[in-house]
């Protein structure tokens, strides 16, 4: 049960210097959470107050099962615009069906995060790689600020999740753009960032939607054509599950599942990071992704939609003393506070300053100094970003992760399909052996001998590969090679195809009078050797225990017991 609820584990040293931490950082989180969470309900073409709702239950929920003492677990940005982009693809009926639908997907990936989590499926996050995460992220971020424009400009504009599709709208509409609302969101925006810049300490989101709602209400905006909030529900949200038509669900799933995977790469990925802060290792990802499926089934229950680790409310969480859950449900109380005695005072709160608060949230989160680094180092990932961020922004959220993963995938099967090889000789006065190619006058090589390291496993789709590449070698040798000898300790699995083609190519070159020697064999390649009969093709003789011993070898010394006793070893008995 415990590593199902650990709040069983850390309950019992709970105490008062806990508390304090605690109750600081959850009153901190809320004053965030709150008008953001209306600002991000908009993003997601809900009410604002269905951001409040869906930052009561999730966070409760993930305050028991979440491995995380730190993470904020509610609405956010990047899954908010997932949850538009699905939508809006869809034949919507009418306001109402949209929420519906909207918290039926909460309900949705919430499911599959919980049965991805109880089969052990939490390493399937690590085939979004970072390049393709950092492009999306950039991307969905500049879809998310101009998505916002039609509440900062006080116009009509077309949404849409693609960038030729919103510039054409923006173009559209240029000249009914509203002064007033303008104004108030480029004041917002500057006073956003002055109050940052002075202290980072101020709930700066807050303090502006106090300060334009109480001018709205004094100096009457909302008469003046400003778009105002207007009246939010009062009152905790009530138990309802929501039933939708069965030919809404097909065309929900990919993105539930789209969903699911991203929203617990964003809760793992800081998840982790304030672990390595803490310096406590508690973060499990399988359980991530059952508490945080939990906590969206159970949150739809309660209107909630789509939530997940929030970057910018977790670090906030951190920084103010969050020890433990409790945060979380302090955290979750005063906004369920603020929906039963106060939401009457969020009335004449301006919609452009929410526009203003996502705006200058998400302006964090496109990254220009990781490309940099990946143009300099790694350029092939470089245009995989380049690609993924292109996609998305152009074709569309959904296009944009599947098609760059898919790029990335396909570069780690090039890569792994074409290994790099060198060709080795001994540092002169040393056992060491380097390529010779990186230390040209440093090392020395054996007639007739011809060592080789080939860095990666062997598999169906380069074992061709890797004996073309040492046949070529082979034949540019000006001398006849009379010794192979492989330094395999890079290989760390040899597949059935690869095997079988290894069996007759060393028969082969038996034929021709080049006897093949393996070098630092590891114990799992030494154990399939033997279990498919190689060994015998191979010899145990030709297996050596460093290359220093094979050289020896072949210019006649005999190999010390102890080395020979190593190389020879199988430990199948011991071996699981």
């Amino acid at each position: 049960m415990r590593s199902y609820f650990p709040i069983l584990e850390w309950i019992q040293e709970y105490n008062k210097t806990l508390f304090k931490g605690d109750l600081s950082a959850g009153i901190t989180v809320a004053v965030m959470l709150i008008p953001q969470g209306m600002a991000y309900a908009m993003i997601a073409g809900l009410p604002p107050v269905y951001g409040l709702y869906a930052a009561i239950f999730p966070q409760l929920i993930y305050a028991i099962m979440g491995s995380s003492r730190q993470l904020a677990v509610g609405p956010v940005a990047m899954d908010s615009l997932l949850v538009a982009t699905t939508l809006n693809t869809m034949a919507i009926v009418d306001t109402q069906h949209y929420i519906s639908l909207a918290i039926f997907l909460a309900f949705f990936m919430g499911v599959i995060q919980v049965f991805l989590g109880l089969i052990k499926f939490g390493f399937l996050v690590n085939f979004l790689s970072k390049p393709v995460i950092n492009g999306f992220t950039s991307a969905a971020a500049i879809i998310i600020g101009l998505s916002q424009l039609n509440h900062m400009l006080g116009v009509e504009i077309s949404q849409g999740n693609v960038l030729q599709a919103l510039i054409q709208s923006i173009w559209e509409v240029r000249t009914e753009i509203h002064l007033l609302t303008l104004m108030i969101t480029l004041g917002s925006i500057f006073l956003i960032f002055g109050i940052k810049r002075f202290s980072k300490k101020i709930p700066v989101a807050l303090v502006v939607v106090i300060l334009t709602t109480l001018l709205t209400s004094q100096l009457n905006w909302n008469e003046m054509g400003l778009s105002i909030v207007g009246t939010i529900p009062s009152g905790l949200p009530a138990f309802n599950f929501q039933w939708i038509a069965v030919e809404d669900i097909y065309p929900l799933f990919p993105m539930a599942l789209t969903l699911s995977l991203i929203a617990f790469l964003e809760a793992i990925s800081i998840a982790k990071a304030i672990e390595v802060k803490e310096n406590k290792e508690t973060v499990d990802p399988n359980q991530e992704l059952i508490a945080l499926g939990a906590a969206n089934v159970f949150g739809s229950f309660f209107q909630s939609y789509p939530t997940t680790g929030g970057f910018s409310r977790t670090a906030v969480n951190h920084e103010s003393g969050a020890q433990t859950g409790v945060a979380a449900i302090i955290s979750a109380a005063v906004v369920g506070l603020t929906l039963v005695f106060f939401s009457s005072w969020f009335y004449y709160l301006p919609k452009p300053v929410l526009g203003a608060i996502i705006l200058t949230a998400v302006i964090n989160l496109v990254d220009l100094k990781y490309p940099y680094q990946l143009w300099s180092s790694h350029r092939e990932e470089f245009f995989i970003l380049l690609f993924t961020f292109l996609i998305t922004l152009f074709m569309g959220i959904m296009e944009g992760v599947l098609l760059g993963t898919l790029a990335s995938l396909s570069l780690m099967v090039y890569r792994s399909s074409q290994p790099h090889i060198a060709i080795l000789g001994r540092i002169k006065g040393t056992k060491h052996y380097r390529n010779i190619h990186r230390f040209t006058e440093e090392v020395e090589t054996f007639p007739g001998v011809l060592i080789l390291r080939f860095d990666g496993q062997l598999f169906f789709g380069n074992h061709s590969y890797f004996k073309k590449q040492i046949v070529d070698l082979l034949g540019r040798e000006t001398k006849k090679i009379r010794y192979l000898v492989i330094d395999a300790s890079p290989i760390n699995y040899i597949d059935a195809s690869a095997s079988n083609t290894l069996n007759h190519w060393i028969q082969n070159l038996n034929k021709e009078g080049i006897t093949v020697l393996w070098v630092n064999v590891i114990g799992p390649i030494r154990d399939l050797f033997f279990k498919n009969g190689m060994l015998k093709k191979i010899g145990k003789k030709n297996l050596f225990y460093s290359l220093d011993s094979a050289v020896k070898y072949i210019g006649g010394e005999k190999t010390p017991k102890i080395e020979k006793r190593i190389s020879d070893q199988n430990n199948l008995n011991n071996v699981k």
